[in-house]
């Protein structure tokens, strides 16, 4: 999406959100009309209904709802175990029963609920205006908008769907004034997000004349993972297939891998060939929310004038994540879980001052784990070695490791980064929902399930081979940061289906980590409660005043709570609870 698209005031869209709360709307007082209110045939308008969609895609990075973006650094990598909270105990602190599955069914259960009913209450607010077009919208951008709010209004309901399992479906068709309260949450929602996405591969364009905006192959790339989440394997592997074989991004690029993995990382190389589907980042454009706001409290606290962002330490990346990017005397990774042993957890710095000496790790490592986290003595980007305990906020409680994937560099400072708020923490760095190797990586799943172990090894490989490229590796002083040892997967591993699945899944931790995958991974995989529940039990010996005692409980935690002032507005008999809360 070009900036120009960007600056389009969101506000002039009139839009109702799904937080039942606000439904009840017999004030006189509403009845006014607001000032400045644009007219029916004015949001009918071409320009009225793609001002509109464009408000849809605003939502995606959640914009005053924080936890509601589709980053999902919260739901699906704190939780997943790639991160903790972080920071200070007493920041932002309704995080913390949230990482130790000790959720209540309010506060961020409830707004990033909101979040997304409101995308979807934009989504349905375009399609009804579209159905009222006037003359200047031709029938093929009513089927390209059509299929772009539909997109979105499935991506939504997925997002709905991973997070608190069936939800209340409400589409354009509904009455948003009269009887809304009264949509229980007892429809499948799977069926309604397929037809949206199947619309949207059906009728969406290759390409766009905007590069953020979503084409036919998102359609099917976003379709292919919903199928996936169900274990329709077959119906998987028909759509990857022709992913692999014939997509392009919205910007007419063939989808590849980009070559270097740190470029992937860089807001100058934002909508690259491996970006499927990506919330887009402008900076400098007037307000921070068309930067990535959500990121905002997660970088390297009190870095000063030689580090990023300044605030505020959130979402640390685990002791477990990182000892997971060790790697054996040829370059695979520990596949039996011994990655935690004492003789194979990474060397860090925990209780150790800055100023103080500090002997790096000096075994094999994967090289992908000094682009995700930052780790004392290891260059930062572009901004100088990560110092350590100076740039920590409170290591008792996060532990001595920042997170490195979605922080700008400091050649950004002023381009692609945005001075004008009270963090400089904003940039034009995108957030990729859907990445190349991410499709690569699901297609693998598909192959191992109902294809070939042969072809589900090339893929996986692919992935490996552009991560053990040297030119990709941090370096300093001219030469290596570590001692990374990569090597792509033999046969061998790929001879049984057992086999193959476990090498697979280890490898979308080390390739997709902190990017919101892992949670939702573990579900779909049915291991969540026996992985989730080792990691909190080896986290809460290193943070036992974060994690210590911390149990994830199986056909429970799978899913969070209906929001309690959801069940409270429209009563038990229409809203069913989770189980368990």
């Amino acid at each position: 999406m070009n900036t120009s698209i960007k600056k389009i005031t969101l506000g002039t869209v009139a839009t109702v959100t799904l937080s039942l709360v606000g439904i009840a709307c017999q004030d006189k007082f509403l009845e006014i009309p607001a000032t400045g209110q644009l007219s029916g045939t004015q949001l009918s308008s071409k320009a009225g209904i793609e001002g509109s969609l464009i408000s849809v895609y605003a939502m995606l990075n959640g914009r005053s709802e924080r936890l509601a973006s589709a980053s999902n650094w919260l739901w699906g990598g704190i939780r997943g175990g790639d991160a903790n909270k972080g920071t200070d105990p007493g920041d932002f602190s309704s995080i913390n029963p949230i990482q130790r599955f000790e959720t209540i069914s309010t506060g961020d259960v409830a707004s990033t609920w909101r979040g997304k009913y409101e995308a979807i209450s934009r989504a349905n607010a375009t399609l009804k205006l579209l159905a009222s077009a006037g003359t200047d919208v031709s029938a093929s951008e009513k089927k390209r908008i059509e299929g772009e709010a539909r997109f979105l209004r499935g991506f939504n309901y997925f997002e709905l769907k991973r997070l608190y399992n069936n939800t209340p479906y409400v589409d354009e068709t509904v009455d948003y004034a009269a009887g809304i309260e009264k949509v229980s949450n007892t429809v499948e929602l799977y069926p309604k997000i397929e037809a949206d996405l199947k619309f949207a591969y059906d009728n969406l364009p290759e390409t766009q004349s905007a590069v953020g905006r979503v084409n036919k192959w998102a359609g099917a790339a976003l379709l292919a993972k919903v199928y996936m989440y169900q274990k329709k394997f077959t119906e998987a592997k028909a759509l990857y297939d022709l992913i692999i074989a014939n997509g392009k991004t919205s910007g007419g690029k063939k989808y590849g891998l980009v070559a270097r993995y740190p470029d992937l990382f860089k807001a100058s190389n934002d909508n690259n060939e491996e970006s499927v589907f990506a919330i887009q980042a402008a900076a400098n454009t007037g307000s921070v929310n068309n930067a990535n706001p959500e990121f905002d409290l997660n970088y390297p606290y009190n870095t000063g004038p030689n580090g990023p962002g300044n605030c505020c330490g959130f979402n640390q990346p685990s002791f477990e994540y990182v000892n997971s990017f060790r790697t054996t005397a040829t370059g695979l990774p520990l596949l039996d879980g011994s990655y935690n042993s004492a003789a194979n957890a990474v060397k860090n710095d925990m209780g150790v001052l800055s100023k103080e000496a500090f002997t790096p790790d000096a075994g094999n490592l994967d090289p992908r784990l000094d682009h995700a986290v930052g780790r004392r003595g290891i260059p930062y980007l572009d901004w100088q070695d990560f110092p350590g305990a100076d740039w920590i906020r409170n290591q008792p409680n996060g532990g001595p490791y920042s997170p490195k994937k979605f922080t700008y560099y400091k050649s950004d400072v002023g381009s692609l980064q945005d001075n004008s708020s009270w963090t400089p923490g904003y940039s034009a760095l995108n957030f990729p929902i859907i990445r190349f190797a991410d499709v690569l990586l699901m297609a693998a799943e598909a192959e191992i399930e109902v294809g070939s172990l042969t072809k589900a090894l090339e893929y996986t490989n692919l992935v490996r081979k552009r991560a053990a490229n040297p030119a990709s590796f941090v370096t300093k002083a001219g030469a290596p940061a570590a001692k990374y040892v990569i090597a792509e997967y033999p046969a061998t591993l790929f001879a049984s289906k057992d086999d193959a699945r476990k090498a697979v899944r280890f490898e979308r931790r080390l390739e997709l980590g902190d990017e919101g995958h892992r949670f939702f991974d573990l579900v779909r995989w049915g291991v969540a409660a026996p992985t989730l529940n080792a990691y909190l039990a080896y986290e809460g010996t290193k943070l036992p005043t974060t994690l210590g005692g911390a149990t994830f409980t199986a056909n429970q935690d799978e899913y969070l709570p209906i929001p309690q002032a959801q069940i409270d507005l429209q009563g038990k008999d229409v809203l069913k609870q989770n189980p368990g809360y």
